[in-house]
């Protein structure tokens, strides 16, 4: 579910990312993530449903709008993976079975207080073997859990409507809700009355493409096919008096639709923002890959929740700007077509979806918008100094922790953008092309290792070091850069840096500078930093003015400090030596506040050939022809000059 977007329907379609309240929405996340979890995660994998796959679901719903019920026959394909003479499937101790066929036979069940269906089949399915229920039930599926079967209003007009994730589905069909067991392909009627009390006809949205629309006598059929992969929390239906329309993406000459089914009452106002769904779906194609489902469609469902959710094919949408748009169509590359194995890997779903939205910002808005748009996530992910991005078991039994804004949203987000940084622009989109195109991936599950190889092989590099810092461990890095002249156009520049959090050690990372001269000339480094202490020298040909830390937001990091001291330099050219060639003796002239305790001069082999306290004068006969190098030790430092001797 995207709490994360609950608050874009308190904004407006302004895009002045800066200005985004985080305690707002942090606010919103924490209530919805509260009211959520009277149903989700009081549910976990039903061990009892582990011996079989699930094929194939023929799901007829008989639903209306203006009552709060569901009837149904659930047709299941499934086949075993060890030998079974009954058969489990998940559904509310609160809805009715009324029958069971296997093979036009009455099969016996029983339902029980673990919101289990337990079937006696026939006889005994062997290892591989296809069996086949038919489950007749009834009931009101509202009392199972809030929001998973909700029936209500918009405008004083009846709607139904489903939303699922991550363990809604069992609370108005019969279905197996482990995560990782994907429905092959599903056929979904929807039989309603054909209209409302208001003589407006009743329009039913699921999955998939729809194929048909039969009317018999007052009540109506509408019938959906979806033939690709899909978890049971991402089936849905939603039913009211919709307006419908569409866009055309072109897709390189193999158009698809956009259909979006809206309130009346809204329908002015959507309208005007979803067209930018073409454009959003055509830079993720290009960016990634085709958009997985374009053979069947993709849509808007209006729907009264205030965020939105990435069913498969038709996201379910409370509002309509445009990161909402972008964040819902992302997931269903990350989120859809390839699903988080784990809950501890949400940020695979997450944190993906939500760094898509940022890359909308970054290329229909502009570098200086999607700057805004990193220090948002930045002050979120910085507002507390611990936090990893994957989770560990104790973790997953808070959905507020799951659904964290700051870690599974935020700082995901800005580890892939960081990620994109190390890597580089051209490897990084290839891994993610990778990784959406693996075929043990596409359409399935994958876990955190999983991503990182393929990131690893794109870019020919040990992510090891990158993923434990940012993903499995905690906190964030402050810098403190410290840069002085060494001569007239070099500056050294010393990284120091301490972790907010006792997990790591030290951030590894990519450390992005702009060098500001007097006047406005600008010079950008990034300092590939693996060390407390560690100096750099960059070549600067002007004048100074000051230095900018991470100008563009490009790592996560706080309390950061650049100092840039021009003493030492300054000391330098005030210690002079001539004349220089010499034959026989070198002058020395120094500032008062320089004290010098030794002079040695190397030669080029780095032979000591000359060493003595300091004096005004020093004889040079003794040297050999050639060039020598000056180390004057001091009480400001070490400082080396170049003496020719004729």
């Amino acid at each position: 579910m995207k709490y994360y977007f609950l608050l874009m329907a308190l904004l407006s379609v302004s895009f002045s990312f800066s200005q985004i309240e985080e305690s707002d929405f942090n606010a919103i996340v924490e209530a919805e993530a509260k009211a959520a979890s009277n149903r989700i995660y009081n549910h976990r994998v039903n061990i009892n449903t582990g011996n079989y796959d699930v094929t194939y679901h023929k799901l007829e719903f008989t639903v209306d709008p203006s009552v709060a019920s569901i009837s149904g026959v659930v047709t299941t394909h499934f086949v075993a993976k060890e030998a079974m003479t009954e058969v489990t499937f998940d559904l509310a101790d609160n809805m009715t079975v009324s029958q069971v066929m296997q093979d036009g036979n009455s099969l016996s069940f029983t339902q029980n207080s673990d919101d289990e269906l337990v079937i006696t089949l026939q006889g005994t399915l062997n290892i591989g073997e296809t069996g086949i229920v038919e489950i007749t039930y009834s009931g009101n599926p509202i009392s199972s859990g809030f929001g998973s079967f909700a029936q209500t209003t918009h405008n004083g007009d009846p709607i139904i409507w489903t939303l699922s994730e991550p363990y809604g589905a069992k609370g108005w069909w019969p279905c197996k809700q482990d995560l990782n067991d994907k429905i092959e392909s599903i056929d979904v009627y929807i039989t309603t009355p054909q209209f409302n009390p208001d003589n407006e006809e009743y329009i039913a949205v699921s999955n998939g493409v729809e194929q048909s629309q039969t009317i018999n006598g007052t009540t109506k059929t509408t019938y959906y096919k979806h033939e690709f992969p899909i978890p049971a929390y991402l089936v849905a239906i939603a039913v009211t008096n919709y307006q419908v329309y569409s866009h055309t993406v072109p897709n390189n000459g193999n158009p698809f639709e956009i259909v979006n089914y809206v309130y009346p009452e809204s329908y002015n106002y959507v309208q005007e923002n979803t067209a930018i769904t073409v454009d959003i779906m055509e830079l993720f194609s290009t960016k990634f890959e085709e958009y997985p489902y374009a053979s069947e469609k993709y849509g808007h469902a209006q729907f009264g929740w205030g965020g939105g959710m990435e069913h498969t094919t038709v996201s379910f949408m409370g509002s309509f700007g445009r990161e909402l748009i972008a964040h819902e169509l992302a997931h269903q590359w990350f989120g859809d077509k390839i699903t988080c194995g784990s809950w501890k890997d949400i940020w695979l779903n997450e944190g993906f979806a939500t760094y898509l939205s940022g890359l909308v910002v970054e290329d229909f808005d502009g570098d200086d918008a999607f700057t805004s748009w990193k220090q948002v996530k930045v002050n979120s992910i910085t507002s507390q100094t611990g936090g990893a991005v994957y989770l560990s078991d104790a973790d997953t039994t808070s959905v507020s922790r799951i659904f964290s804004s700051r870690l599974s949203y935020n700082k995901g987000s800005m580890v892939l953008h960081m990620l994109r940084k190390k890597l580089g622009d051209v490897p990084f989109y290839q891994g993610m092309q990778d990784y959406l195109s693996d075929t043990d991936l596409a359409f399935d599950y994958a876990k955190t290792p999983e991503y990182q190889a393929k990131m690893e092989v794109a870019g020919g590099t040990d992510l090891t070091e990158f993923f434990n810092d940012w993903i499995y461990n905690e906190g964030y890095p402050s810098y403190t850069i410290n840069a002085n002249w060494i001569n007239t156009n070099q500056l050294q520049i010393q990284v120091n840096q301490t972790q907010s959090d006792a997990s790591v050690s030290y951030f590894e990372a990519p450390v992005p500078l702009r060098i500001v001269g007097t006047n406005n000339e600008i010079l950008d480094v990034v300092l590939d930093n693996t060390f407390s202490g560690e100096t750099f020298v960059e070549t600067v040909n002007f004048a100074v003015s000051e230095i900018l830390f991470d100008p563009e937001v490009d790592l996560i990091s706080k309390n950061n400090t650049v100092t840039l001291s021009t003493n030492n330099f300054q000391i330098e050219q005030s210690l002079t030596m001539y004349p220089n060639p010499t034959s026989s003796l070198i002058y020395i002239t120094k500032p008062d506040a320089l004290e010098v305790d030794s002079i040695q001069i190397f030669d080029v082999l780095g032979k000591l050939v000359l060493e003595t306290n300091y004096q005004e004068t020093i004889r040079t006969e003794s040297l050999s022809s050639g060039v020598h190098f000056v180390k004057f030790s001091t009480n400001q430092g070490d400082f080396h000059k170049r003496l020719l001797k004729e």
